[in-house]
Parts: C-alpha cells; sequence; structure tokens
C-alpha cells in the first residue's frame, strides 16, 4: 500500500485501461439501443408498448440490484473481481439475443446485460474514482461517461445500419460477441484492484461518516436526496427514449437508418459532452450544472412530438444529449465529494440502484400512458417530470458542495 499513490497522472495506465474496458461496457447497451423495439413488432409481432417495454423494465430492475450490491461488496470481494463476473454475464448476452424464439428469451437477456452492466460499470466508476483523487473526480467521471456512451451512441448506429442493410438477425449482435470476449479478457489479465488507495485516501481525510447510507443517500441527506431523485428521473426519460423514440420516429414514416441516427446523437453528445463536463464540475457549482441539465433534458423532451422532421429531431437529440453529458458525472462528483472514502461505493451502488430503477419506472409509466393515451401523450409526460425534477433539485439540494 506505501507505493500507491493518487492521482490521474500517476495512474494513468491503469485508468486509460478502464477507460477501453467501459467502452466495451457500454457498447453492449448500443448493440441493441436502436433496433430491439424493431424487433419487437417485426420478429415476435407485439404491438402493446408496454409489453416491447418489458426488456428495459427487465435490464433496469436487474441493473438496479446489481448495482446496490457492486456497492455492498466491492469493499468485500474487490472492484475486479466484480468487474470479471460483469464480464462473465455479459457472454451470452448476444447469442441469446441473436437466436431467441420468443421474446420471453429477449427479455431475459436483457436481465442478464442489466447485471452485467450493473457489475461492470459501476465497478469502473469506483475504480476511476479510486485512483485519482478528490481533486480531479470530475474529469475521471467525464472520461468514464464519455467513453462509455459514446459507445453506446455509435455501437447503436453501427447496428442500425447493419440492420438496414442485412436485417435486425442475427448480423447486429456480432458486434456483442467481440465487445464481450475482449472486456473479459482486458479485465482478468491487466485490470488491477484499486482497494489499496481507498485505504490510502481514507488515511487522509477527515469526512464524517453517514450514520445509514442508504437512508442518507435515498433521501434524508438533502444533497445526497436532491442527486439520486434527478439521477432516477434521468434515466426515467432515457427508458421512454430508448423504448418509445425508435417507435414514435417509425410512425413518422422515417426509414431505420434515418432513426439510427437520430438515436445515436443523443448517446453520443451525452458522451463526448462529458470530456468537458465532467472537468467543468471540479469547479463549478455543482447545484447550478445539475439544475441546467435536468431543464435543458425536459425542453428538450418536450419539444419532440411537435417536430416532425429529420433536421429538427437531430438537433433536439443533441440538446436531450447535452442536458445529460451536464448532470451525469456531476451526479458521481457529487456523492463522492459529500461522502467519506470509505463509504463512497456503498453511496454511489445506492444512487446507482434508485438511478437505474429510473429505466424500468420510466419504461412501465411511459408505456402505459402509451397504451391508453398514444405516443406523444407518453413523451409530454416524462418531460413534465423532468423539469419537475430540475425544481426539486433547485429548492431543496444546498447552495455549494466542494
Amino acid at each position: 500500500m506505501s507505493d500507491e499513490k493518487l492521482g490521474l497522472r500517476e495512474n494513468w495506465k491503469q485508468f486509460s485501461l478502464l477507460v477501453l474496458i467501459n467502452a466495451f461496457v457500454g457498447g453492449m447497451v448500443g448493440m441493441e439501443r436502436s433496433i430491439l423495439p424493431q424487433l419487437a413488432e417485426s420478429d415476435f409481432g407485439i404491438g402493446s408498448k408496454t409489453a416491447i417495454l418489458s426488456f428495459i423494465i427487465a435490464f433496469g430492475t436487474s441493473k438496479a440490484v446489481a448495482n446496490y450490491f457492486t456497492g455492498k461488496l466491492s469493499n468485500v470481494m474487490g472492484r475486479k473481481k466484480l468487474l470479471i463476473v460483469g464480464w462473465i454475464i455479459a457472454l451470452p448476452v448476444p447469442f441469446l439475443l441473436m437466436y431467441a424464439q420468443g421474446w420471453n428469451t429477449v427479455v431475459f437477456a436483457n436481465v442478464l446485460l442489466g447485471l452485467s452492466q450493473g457489475f461492470a460499470w459501476s465497478s469502473t466508476v469506483v475504480m476511476k474514482i479510486d485512483l485519482v483523487g478528490e481533486k480531479q473526480r470530475g474529469l475521471a467521471m467525464g472520461l468514464n461517461e464519455f467513453s462509455g456512451y459514446l459507445a453506446v451512441g455509435l455501437v447503436a448506429f453501427a447496428t442500425g445500419l447493419i440492420a438496414e442493410k442485412f436485417g435486425v438477425r442475427p448480423y447486429p449482435f456480432y458486434l456483442g460477441v467481440g465487445l464481450s470476449v475482449l472486456g473479459l479478457m482486458l479485465s482478468i489479465f491487466f485490470v488491477r484492484d484499486t482497494r489499496s488507495h481507498v485505504q490510502l485516501e481514507a488515511k487522509n481525510e477527515g469526512k464524517t461518516a453517514l450514520r445509514n447510507v442508504f437512508l442518507e443517500t435515498t433521501f434524508k441527506n438533502p444533497s445526497l436526496g436532491s442527486v439520486t431523485q434527478a439521477g432516477l428521473v434521468n434515466n426515467l426519460n432515457d427508458g421512454m427514449i430508448w423504448g418509445l423514440l425508435p417507435l414514435f420516429l417509425f410512425s413518422l414514416q422515417f426509414e431505420t437508418d434515418q432513426i439510427a441516427i437520430i438515436a445515436g446523437i443523443y448517446p453520443s453528445v451525452w458522451g463526448v459532452g462529458q470530456l468537458f463536463t465532467g472537468k467543468m464540475s471540479d469547479h463549478l457549482s455543482k447545484k447550478k450544472m445539475l439544475f441546467v441539465g435536468m431543464f435543458l433534458q425536459g425542453l428538450a423532451i418536450l419539444f419532440i412530438p411537435i417536430m416532425g422532421n429529420f433536421n429538427a429531431l437531430c438537433v433536439l437529440s443533441g440538446i436531450l444529449g447535452l442536458g445529460t453529458a451536464i448532470v451525469y458525472p456531476t451526479f458521481l462528483t457529487t456523492i463522492a465529494s459529500v461522502c467519506n472514502a470509505e463509504q463512497r461505493a456503498e453511496s454511489i451502488g445506492t444512487f446507482r440502484l434508485w438511478r437505474d430503477l429510473g429505466y424500468a419506472i420510466g419504461a412501465l409509466l411511459s408505456g402505459i400512458v402509451a397504451d391508453l393515451f398514444g405516443l406523444s401523450s407518453a413523451i409530454y409526460f416524462i418531460a413534465i417530470i423532468t423539469i419537475a425534477s430540475s425544481l426539486l433539485l433547485q429548492f431543496r439540494m444546498p447552495g455549494e458542495i466542494k
């Protein structure tokens, strides 16, 4: 432990490796991002929006549970072991999607994908925070989320183009086979655990321990509770965008490649934007960044049903991605700033539990509203919830967090 040092420059090799691995983790989600709702209708004849979005409900619930247990187990098992477990769980996912004979198999594949994402993504998040120390957390999270969500966007775009040319199955899912194998091999042979870095940081800080990490992070602490509700709503609207936006665009007679472009811009801007917003969160007011980001998301979603042309929807997708880029690394740096080093993993795990339950809640709510009142009504409904979340941040969260 005495040989360990904190800082991005001091740990750049391991940090860069984890950035690459997280890009592979994100690519596994991008593999199905632009094509799975279409697969539900074309291959399985599913018309109910709620039934189609069942794969997102399964994904979000299982990822949320895995996030929580990553936070609980990372100090016991070690970050590296949980990362490897995440990749092992991911291996069968592309094959299940390629050869599924029924929709239940697709849903089961997304249970595995959610578990994999929870263990693997959460592990890389915590390990990067462990490595860099207090002063560069925003930059670290910006780079982490940049790699993951840029990969989501690029792979979503790639699979959409492959599906347009060769069909929805099996060729788009071959990307997932390569990503999962490479991610597992790199994690086994090259990643080092970071628990010793946590012990080094804990010796030199004086932050008071939270009495109950789960309750404080969920709602009792004004800073942590504000961040948690916003994280849940962020993924609530992302769950709606993931599941209903392709169907909405399909109803407007857009081609598959156009849908892939619109669906891909959002996570691509989200990913690239975090190269800048992560560093900004180290220096600017975290509260202001969170409010602006959530408010931008709400406005962009609100205008989606109004704008029916391709160029306008591309712009709105970019604005939505920008709003998400502003908040995503800031969520994690805020939590890391409030918690002491030894409770950080558990608090982040609790936050990510609620944040990723937002996928399931958003898919369920928007699916029900879409079935009852139509796709446009579901989009408006989620926009209002997102704007309300930004106002809750503004009025509940304390003014400044170091």
